[in-house]
């Protein structure tokens, strides 16, 4: 069985590098969603109608850089990390990931529950998209993790919470991400250059519901850990059945979804039972090209196996923003999210994560800062706290790496980040006073896909114009 998934492993890896698109990177494509495209829109419907579309997922008037996870909406000016691959009807994009690291989540043995592990994070990610008729697109999106090869556990976090292992919730560890992430397919029909509608089915897939997955966003690729806050945030970016229906006018979208709310099982290698017993609604705003903003709220069904009988009401507002400046490959990309579970009673906890990533070509300098809110049960402590209460918990992560080799589109990086966290002093008996983290890696990942750049510019030349 392992030998199966290091192959698909190594299929991943390498298919990209034999894609031929280096000729492409000249092209000037003009991906405006202003009066530009009511001028191209006449030699839009004169194009061959199974032309490969050079645009967002969603959108045949919306760049690529715009592609987040799911359907949500990244800046305009974020950059893309890829490979991509052409035929006469197809545009195909190949992303990833991998982090060969040790980790140590108490490096002074301050506290009780630190551990240490050398581990590789890791996920890869493959998609495509092609014209149906003059005003149709149609696309597919696959992710997979080999996270599951390092232990059902996952690895060390301090503070971090969410889903089971033999049956026991998982505290202090981040789960491990599933085989099958990601499975999804989509339809959008553009009814003119500033309307789209369209639909999306995953199974897995993610809703409409909060700011793009951790895993995707530009202010935080080069940081190895989830959020302490993703089960407040983001963590419904793999859900085992979800159908969304959207509506873009010009810089506004609405959409909403139905979708399975527990969260995965143990089983990462399979697929879970289609729920469909969940529903969430997200208004997303890009008002310029730097900026994107989202609020979305949903109801979710029993999202923890650990508590069968607790629904949440979960809502999150997030500020994306992107700003390229000098060469190419030269840029800040930031977020702030806020996230709140209400569980019923006194059981409502607050989160919020502000992260940012500032890319000096082969150099990068990123940093996130979090404060959480989690409670008694949350971290397992019974019997030595209220059940009720809730401790805040701060955390303050910086890093960097430097890229060593770039060959064949891949980049080669070697990195250090550390973080402290600061509890409520309570806690000190268990975790110690403002215990430290370390942790050193190699990361493997694509480099800039600069035929977005292009893209980037041309609609940052328009925008300036008008």
């Amino acid at each position: 069985m392992k030998s199966l998934f290091i192959l698909l492993l190594c299929c991943l890896l390498i298919a990209p590098l034999y894609a031929q698109h280096e000729h492409h990177t000249e092209e000037k494509v003009d991906t405006t969603s202003n009066h530009a495209h009511h001028e191209r829109m006449d030699m839009d419907q004169q194009m061959d109608s199974a032309s490969a579309p050079m645009s967002h997922a969603f959108s045949l008037n919306l760049p690529m850089n715009r592609n987040g996870s799911g359907t949500g909406w990244l800046p305009d000016a974020a950059p893309m990390y890829g490979h991509m691959l052409h035929s006469k009807k197809w545009m195909y994009m190949f992303h990833g990931n991998i982090f060969v690291r040790y980790n140590s989540q108490d490096i002074t043995n301050k506290g009780t529950r630190g551990d240490r592990k050398i581990d590789a994070p890791n996920w890869f990610m493959a998609m495509g998209q092609r014209r149906v008729g003059n005003r149709g697109m149609f696309r597919f999106s696959t992710m997979f993790s080999l996270d599951p090869l390092f232990g059902g556990d996952g690895y060390p976090l301090l503070f971090q919470t969410g889903e089971t292992y033999q049956g026991q919730p998982l505290v202090d560890r981040q789960h491990p991400h599933n085989l099958f992430s990601e499975l999804s397919i989509g339809y959008t029909h553009m009814f003119s250059p500033d309307i789209d509608a369209f639909v999306y089915l995953g199974y897995p897939g993610e809703p409409a519901l909060g700011p793009v997955a951790f895993m995707h966003r530009p202010s935080s690729l080069n940081n190895l850990d989830s959020p302490l806050g993703h089960h407040w945030q983001d963590a419904t970016h793999i859900t085992f059945g979800v159908a969304t229906l959207g509506f873009r006018y010009k810089i506004f979208k609405a959409e909403g979804s139905i979708f399975t709310g527990r969260e995965p099982g143990e089983a990462r290698y399979g697929l879970d039972k289609p729920r469909f017993d969940s529903y969430s609604y997200r208004l997303s705003v890009n008002p310029s090209y730097n900026w994107a903003f989202q609020a979305s709220q949903a109801y979710i069904v029993s999202p923890e196996t650990a508590e069968p009988e607790e629904n949440v009401w979960r809502t999150t507002a997030s500020v994306i923003h992107a700003l390229p400046f000098g060469r190419d490959n030269f840029n800040i990309n930031s977020a702030l999210i806020w996230g709140f579970n209400d569980a019923g009673g006194h059981h409502k906890e607050h989160s919020f994560t502000l992260e940012s990533n500032l890319q000096l070509d082969r150099f990068a300098v990123y940093g996130r800062y979090e404060w959480i809110q989690k409670s008694t049960g949350e971290l397992q402590l019974e019997g030595q706290f209220d059940e009720e209460e809730l401790f805040n918990i701060n955390a303050l992560t910086i890093g960097t790496n430097y890229t060593l080799l770039r060959k064949f589109n891949t980049n080669l990086s070697i990195g250090v980040q550390g973080s402290i966290y600061m509890a409520d002093s309570s806690l000190d008996p268990i975790y110690g006073n403002n215990p430290l983290s370390g942790q050193v890696y190699i990361r493997i990942s694509p480099t800039l896909m600069r035929m977005a750049m292009s893209s980037q510019k041309t609609n940052n030349m328009d925008h300036m114009n008008h």
